[in-house]
C-alpha cells in the first residue's frame, strides 16, 4: 500500500480489463493510482477515506485497460513515409536506403517526436525504437531519440541496432552508412552507459539490436550477444521475416534463421525478434524452448506481403508475444491500437481461421505481451495494486462504440476509440485526445519540413 501522503488520482464508474493472469474484468468499477503506482482495482466505487485526491474522474461510459506497449518501430521512417508502396521487403529497402542513409540529427529528433506522439495518441505507454542507420557524421542519433521519448513523457526502451554490412559486402546500405565492428560494438556500450536505467519504474532503457542477418556479420551478431549479457541488457533483431531471408540464410550460413541465431548466442528469455513470420513447428519450439519473444507486426506484414505469421501456434506453444508497429514507412499510420484489430483481422486469414485470436487475446499481445518481451512483465502490462501507473480511460459511449455491448469487443473489433486520459508514472501524458507535453500543430509542421529536407538532400538537391 501507498503511503497516506500520497497523492491520489481516483477513477471510478468505468469498465476495467486488468489483463491480470486471470483476465479479471468488471462491468463497472474503480482505479486508485497513488503517486507513480497503481494502489487499487476492484468493482464498485473506491474505498471510503482515501486521503490527498488530487483527482477523482467519473468515467461512465469508458473503459480502462493497461497502456498499449510497442514492440518494434524505426522512429526515423516518419520522414519517408508514403514512398516505394507497392514493393515487397528487398525491393523497398533497395529503394528506401539511399534515402535513409542522408539522415542526420534534426531529421531524426523531429521523426522521433512525430512516431511518438501519433502512438501516445493512441494509447501507447510504452514504446521502443529500433535505430540502426548511423550514417558518417549525423550527429547524436541515439541521444535526439531518448530525448524526443522524454519530452513526450512516455516509458522508453531504445533498441540500439548497428549494421557493417555495406554495399562492398553484399549488403544494400550504402558504405557511409554502415559502421565498423568495433565501433559498433563501442557505440553501443556507450549508449547503454549513458542510458539505460534498470530500476523498476525506468522511463529509459536500452538493448543491444543489430539489425537483421543480411546487413550484419556474424561477428557483430555473436559479439553482440556476449556484450549485452555482460552488461546486463536485454536484445533484439529482425528475423524470419520473408522467404528471401530464409534463402539467404540457407546459401550463406547452410542453415535457416532461428538455427543460425542459435548458434550465434541469439535465443533465450533476454531476446525478442521482431517479425517472425516464416517459423517453422521446429523454430517455435525452440522460441518456446528458450522464451524468446516475438514483436507480431501484421500491418507492415502485410504491407510488405511478406505473409502472415503463426501467432496462434506460438501462443499455444508459450512463446511472449507482442505487437509492434514497426517503421511507419511500412505502416504510414503509426498507431499501435489499430495493431490489435489487424491482429486479430489477419490472423484469421491463416490456418486457425476463426478460432486464430479472439479481442481479449488480442488486447494482451498489446499490453500484457508487450510487457513480457521488452522484459518488464512484473511493471506494466496489467492493472494490478504494485504495478506502475501506465493505464488507458478509452472512450466507448460515442457513436462508434455505443451499440456494442461489451467493452472489449468494442475496443478491439470497432474504429479506432478516442483516448480520454492517458496516464504513464501516474501523470498525464493525453487528455481527451490530445498531447499534453508537445504542441502538434507544431510539431506537424516540423516534420513535415525535415521530410522535404531530407527529399531534397536525397535527390542532390
Amino acid at each position: 500500500m501507498a503511503p497516506s501522503a500520497a497523492q491520489r488520482l481516483v477513477i471510478e464508474n468505468c469498465a476495467i480489463a486488468t489483463v491480470d493472469a486471470h483476465d479479471t474484468e468488471y462491468a463497472s468499477g474503480h482505479v486508485v493510482v497513488a503517486d507513480r503506482r497503481i494502489e487499487s482495482v476492484g468493482p464498485g466505487k473506491a474505498p471510503e477515506g482515501l486521503a490527498n485526491v488530487v483527482r477523482r474522474i467519473d468515467a461512465t461510459g469508458h473503459l480502462v485497460t493497461p497502456g498499449l506497449v510497442n514492440t518494434h518501430h524505426h522512429f526515423y521512417q516518419w520522414i519517408t513515409r508514403g514512398l516505394a508502396t507497392d514493393h515487397n521487403l528487398f525491393n523497398w529497402l533497395v529503394a528506401l536506403y539511399p534515402t535513409w542513409s542522408r539522415i542526420d540529427e534534426e531529421m531524426v529528433r523531429a521523426a522521433a517526436q512525430g512516431s511518438l506522439a501519433m502512438m501516445a495518441r493512441g494509447g501507447v505507454t510504452t514504446a521502443m525504437d529500433h535505430h540502426y542507420v548511423y550514417p558518417q557524421g549525423s550527429g547524436d542519433l541515439s541521444g535526439a531519440i531518448i530525448r524526443a521519448a522524454a519530452d513526450m513523457g512516455v516509458r522508453f526502451t531504445l533498441a540500439r541496432g548497428s549494421m557493417d554490412r555495406s554495399e562492398k559486402d553484399g549488403g544494400l546500405p550504402p558504405d557511409f552508412a554502415v559502421e565498423t565492428l568495433e565501433g559498433a560494438l563501442a557505440a553501443t556500450e556507450e549508449t547503454v552507459t549513458a542510458h539505460h536505467d534498470a530500476s523498476f519504474d525506468a522511463m529509459t532503457q536500452v538493448a543491444v539490436a543489430p539489425c537483421s542477418p543480411f546487413s550484419i556479420s556474424t561477428e557483430l551478431l555473436r559479439e553482440g550477444a556476449v556484450l549485452a549479457r555482460r552488461l546486463g541488457v536485454r536484445m533484439h533483431t529482425h528475423g524470419s521475416e520473408t522467404v528471401e531471408e530464409e534463402k539467404f540464410c540457407h546459401e550463406l550460413f547452410g542453415m535457416g534463421p532461428t538455427d543460425y541465431f542459435e548458434s550465434t548466442g541469439w535465443l533465450g528469455e533476454d531476446v525478442w525478434m521482431a517479425h517472425c513470420v516464416h517459423m517453422n513447428d521446429s523454430d517455435i519450439a525452440a522460441f518456446a524452448r528458450t522464451r524468446t519473444g516475438v514483436a507480431h507486426c501484421p500491418s507492415s506484414n502485410a504491407r510488405l506481403a511478406a505473409g502472415i505469421a503463426r501467432v496462434p501456434d506460438m501462443l499455444a506453444a508459450g512463446v511472449p508475444v507482442g505487437l509492434g508497429v514497426d517503421g511507419t514507412a511500412s505502416n504510414e499510420s503509426g498507431e499501435l491500437h489499430t495493431e490489435l484489430r489487424n491482429a486479430l483481422l489477419i490472423n484469421r486469414l491463416g490456418a486457425h481461421k476463426e478460432a486464430a485470436l479472439n479481442a481479449r487475446q488480442a488486447l494482451r499481445l498489446g499490453t500484457f505481451g508487450g510487457a513480457q518481451v521488452l522484459g518488464r512483465a512484473t511493471q506494466i502490462g496489467s492493472l494490478e495494486p504494485g504495478k506502475l501507473a501506465d493505464l488507458v480511460l478509452w472512450k466507448l459511449d460515442t457513436l462508434a462504440h455505443s451499440s456494442i455491448a461489451d467493452p472489449v469487443t468494442a475496443l478491439v473489433f470497432g474504429a479506432a476509440a478516442p483516448v480520454t486520459l492517458s496516464l504513464v508514472n501516474g501523470r498525464p501524458v493525453v487528455e481527451h485526445g490530445r498531447l499534453l507535453h508537445v504542441d502538434e500543430d507544431a510539431l506537424a509542421r516540423t516534420t513535415r519540413a525535415e521530410a522535404q529536407r531530407l527529399a531534397r538532400i536525397a535527390a542532390g538537391g
